[in-house]
């Protein structure tokens, strides 16, 4: 017999597994594929002995999140946090670095460096009451009023027309830019500014950690947590509905690391119409196309301290980068388009063999998109690495829709289980002050598709179980720490 099944083990459900493990539950998790991690898993994707990183990369949120706080994630894995956390390259040579030390980047952007400095500095300073703020879901009191509305006022900046304003050059805005638009939308707009806000004051306050061992090393520790408190792990099985969740153990609740459409397909015969018909509503975005590479030799950047950063965005001027995200919304391919680029072999050289390098790069496409983007990404790199084709040993790509078929979360490829847009920051999926809990009782929702969204941070997770734990089982959320 369990007390609670959970449906995948992405780090939303492997958190919720966690902590209700922790709690002294018997805890069961389901997974589809053969490997644990979701969202967090690695693979040899190109050539023996290359590690990738088959979906997250890039883990600003593994020292930031309350829940890898709590959980101690720092003491379980080794996290590199580099010098450098971003950069963006411009043509000539030229690049903005985002630099943890605020003031160094500002001494190296010119002229718009001491506007920068005063748009970043006080998120920075509040940077604690951000995180509560923005990693929760917005329907409660803020803890703290001032974060809240400094936080508020640089996003209504930076995501409105009024984004300009402050910048007198071109190396700040696109730097801004660079990291709005990790999350898919038009800008200047409110959930980019405010994504990129979030992610650049994390940047120059806590860094941008390289998880040593790839991303499967963050899933692999929640995994090993729930192991040593009497939980279990059941590979290779597709879950289709509430009873087979169950499976005759008698579980008293099910937590759903699904995507909202997953919600509705596998416990909609428990569910009100009118729940159903709000899920129904529940919009996607735009989506993903990546490009994994294994190198012969380290990037070759026109401005060799590109190297230097885990993180590249590529795409140019603002103005470029606003622009090739129009035309994915506009349901186009861009020609020009907005890559990110993850170089971690040189702060984690266990991910390829010695010598060799590893790439891990995305662009944006319209969503369901069947388009290989492989020559795409290769000659956006190249503008900004000259020779970087001469380097190339083997790549291996992965379209939009093949997403979508590797994770149903990903419905037609978006990674964020659910469009980040103003309305769905409120809307996620439901309007709700406990918008995991679901009518059916004992059902939760834990994935992206709830509060706070996208991201590794296992917040989704963690917040459904402390209600499961609240109203199923009347108990308290435990210690999760080492």
């Amino acid at each position: 017999m369990i007390d609670a099944a959970i449906v995948g083990s992405g780090p939303n459900g492997l958190s919720a597994a966690v902590t209700l493990a922790r709690a002294g539950l018997k805890v069961r998790v389901y997974e589809k594929e053969s490997t644990i991690g979701g969202g967090a898993r690695s693979s040899e994707l190109t050539l023996p002995g290359f590690l990738h990183d088959v979906c997250s990369a890039i883990h600003p949120m593994a020292l930031a999140s309350p829940f890898f706080q709590e959980f101690e994630l720092h003491k379980r894995i080794r996290l590199a946090v580099p010098e450098i956390s971003f950069a963006h390259p411009l043509d000539g040579g030229r690049a903005g670095f985002a630099y943890r030390d605020l003031d160094r980047t500002a001494r190296n952007l010119g002229r718009d460096g001491k506007e920068y400095k005063r748009l970043m500095e006080p998120l920075v300073q509040h940077l604690d009451g951000i995180t509560d703020f923005t990693q929760h879901q917005l329907l409660r009191l803020p803890k703290d009023l001032v974060a809240t509305v400094l936080y508020g006022l640089r996003t209504l900046e930076q995501g409105s027309p009024l984004w300009n304003l402050r910048f007198r050059e071109d190396l700040a805005p696109a730097l801004i830019s660079g990291a709005n638009a990790h999350s898919v939308g038009t800008m200047p707009g409110l959930s980019t500014g405010g994504a990129g806000m979030l992610l650049i004051a994390h940047a120059h306050g806590r860094g941008w950690p390289v998880p040593i061992g790839c991303s499967q090393a963050i899933a692999d520790a929640m995994a090993a947590d729930l192991l040593a408190h009497g939980g279990e792990i059941v590979l290779n099985t597709t879950i289709e509905s509430l009873d087979e969740a169950r499976g005759g153990t008698g579980a008293r609740a099910v937590l759903l690391d699904v995507s909202a459409a997953g919600l509705a397909q596998i416990a909609g015969s428990d569910l009100p119409t009118n729940y159903l018909q709000k899920l129904g509503t529940f919009r996607y975005g735009n989506a993903a196309s990546k490009v994994d590479f294994a190198l012969s030799e380290p990037v070759p950047w026109a401005n060799p301290e590109l190297g230097m950063s885990p993180t590249v965005h590529l795409g140019g001027t603002r103005a470029a980068v606003a622009r090739a995200e129009a035309e994915v919304a506009a349901g186009k391919h861009p020609t020009d388009p907005y890559v990110l680029a993850s170089q971690p072999s040189p702060f984690d050289p266990g991910r390829s063999p010695e010598g060799k390098h590893i790439l891990w790069t995305y662009t944006h496409v319209p969503a369901g998109s069947t388009k290989d983007m492989t020559e795409t990404i290769t000659a956006q790199v190249e503008r900004f690495a000259p020779g970087f084709r001469d380097v190339i040993l083997a790549s291996s790509s992965i379209t939009a829709q093949e997403y979508s078929q590797y994770n149903p979360n990903y419905v037609g490829g978006d990674f964020s289980a659910g469009e980040v847009s103003l309305r769905q920051l409120f809307k996620r999926p439901v309007v709700s002050p406990n918008p995991w809990r679901t009518p059916a009782k004992g059902v939760y929702l834990c994935s992206s598709s709830t509060p706070p969204g996208p991201a590794v941070h296992g917040l989704c997770g963690w917040y459904a179980a402390r209600s499961a734990l609240k109203d199923i089982f009347h108990l308290p959320s435990p210690a999760l720490g080492v």
